[in-house]
């Protein structure tokens, strides 16, 4: 029984796994600053709060005499946030920033209505400017420009909390290359303590594995059974190797609204991206391979016209992961468009163009591209299985690319940088989770027979 303190611990393990993770992989990963939508909820709720509080201060700064604790209580937070900001060492500027910010001393002057609040704030925004990124100095000069007390407060926290998402991403910018070469240990420490907290932290992942074998099991019964005189295959011939790579492949065909095995989940967006791009190459293919097939004689003549077709169907293809996409009426735009195109290219050199009914089988054979089992479909995404299945069976450190299957010239430059971003994912993956993999393989295909575990038995006793 898995206790809340240790389900929260490896919750806590997997956060710090997946955002160093992300740190290292992703080049583009930083801090953003995003305002909630001022029509939501959420937005209206803080903006009406927020008001509420500023207003508040406002008239306890327009009393008689003026009541100061709420903004010493400001002053107070952005001390603490200034002090955050200096670098071990900053002796000097430490020392001024808590002489000057003294909250003791200022509520000494407010009971004698000595608080020089103007005084204050410049020395702030003075401090703000020595410390904040040069992107920043904008808004500094946009601070020094303004009269009025409680919005240039309010506006103070506004871009001390910009400096702090300037600060993270500084940290994360220098961080970045230490992760990297420390990566691989640190992502297996990790996830072996949250082995350790939640033992069933590999359950989806061995089962995984387990689909995988059952499917190179059924792939060599059936090989067997075509040809006759055949040895059966059994657990012990099928490489584990070839099974943890047709794991990664079924990656690329996952249904991401099925929980992804445990090891890939610091990876999981990158895989649906992944997956989503090859959906979109596949069917360019497809499109290109039934023009080809339907009209190649007219236009066989015409320089780069693959390329052409491809640039037809790639804006209409955009968006392809939305729910609110619809295939079928994209393909029916790609056909037209292609009759079109096909025919301009036609006329411009004097032939004749397609007949309607031409056209019309045309555009349905690209229609037909999105029924389940469509004979061209089969073929492409068989093609496009056997290139990246080659590209696994590569050495890790070699940098060159399988030959491009047939059918998919079009794609080549497309296909080669997914490729080659999967080949990252999954050969990292390798790294990292390899002996957890070798351990969850070696139960599943070569598990110890009765006979086995009785002769260690006796082995033992007779020692």
């Amino acid at each position: 029984m898995i206790t809340f303190d240790e389900l929260m611990a490896a919750a806590r393990n997997l956060t710090n796994l997946t955002l160093a993770h992300e740190i290292a992989v992703n080049a583009n990963f930083c801090i953003k600053h995003e305002d909630l939508p001022q029509n939501s909820f959420a937005g209206t709720v803080k903006q009406i709060v927020h008001k509420a509080f500023w207003d508040h201060l406002e008239s306890e700064l327009n009393e008689d005499p003026p009541e100061y604790e709420h903004a010493i209580k400001l002053f107070e937070e952005i001390k603490e946030i200034l002090l955050s900001f200096l670098t071990p060492g900053a002796n000097r500027i430490q020392n001024q920033i808590c002489e000057v910010l003294d909250t003791d001393l200022i509520r000494q002057q407010a009971e004698h209505n000595a608080v020089d609040i103007h005084g204050l704030a410049n020395y702030i925004i003075n401090t703000m400017g020595k410390l904040c990124a040069p992107i920043r100095d904008n808004d500094i000069k946009q601070l020094k420009a303004t009269d009025n007390i409680v919005e240039l407060l309010r506006q103070i926290f506004r871009v001390l909390d910009l400096m702090k998402m300037d600060m993270a991403n500084y940290t994360i910018q220098n961080l970045r290359p230490y992760l990297q070469r420390n990566l691989v240990d640190y992502e297996r420490t990790k996830f072996q303590e949250i082995l350790e907290e939640t033992p069933s932290a590999l359950d989806l992942t061995t089962e995984w594995i387990k689909e995988s074998i059952e499917d190179e099991l059924s792939s060599a019964s059936d090989e067997s059974s075509s040809s006759p005189g055949a040895d059966s295959s059994s657990k012990r011939t099928i490489s584990p190797t070839v099974v943890l790579n047709n794991g990664y492949l079924k990656l690329l065909q996952w249904n991401y609204h099925k929980t992804i095995p445990e090891t890939l989940i610091t990876d999981e967006a990158r895989l649906q991206e992944l997956r989503e791009k090859l959906k979109q190459l596949r069917i360019i293919a497809c499109v290109c391979l039934i023009t080809n097939n339907m009209v190649g004689a007219a236009i066989v003549d015409v320089p780069d016209f693959a390329e052409q077709l491809k640039r037809i169907s790639l804006p209409l293809l955009e968006g392809m992961n939305k729910k609110t996409f619809d295939l079928k009426e994209a393909l029916n735009a790609i056909g037209v468009q292609i009759c079109s195109k096909v025919n301009r290219s036609l006329t411009e050199r004097g032939l004749p163009t397609l007949d309607k009914e031409m056209q019309s089988n045309l555009m349905g054979q690209i229609a037909h591209i999105v029924e389940e089992n469509n004979p061209v479909c089969s073929l492409i995404d068989k093609r496009i299985q056997f290139f990246l299945r080659s590209l696994l069976a590569l050495p890790s450190f070699q940098k060159s690319m399988p030959t491009m299957p047939g059918g998919l010239s079009v794609i080549q430059t497309e296909m080669e940088l997914v490729g080659s971003q999967y080949a990252s994912i999954v050969n990292f993956n390798k790294q990292v989770y390899g002996p957890f993999y070798a351990n969850i393989l070696r139960k599943l295909l070569f598990p110890e027979t009765p006979m086995e575990k009785a002769e260690t038995g006796t082995a033992t006793a007779t020692s």
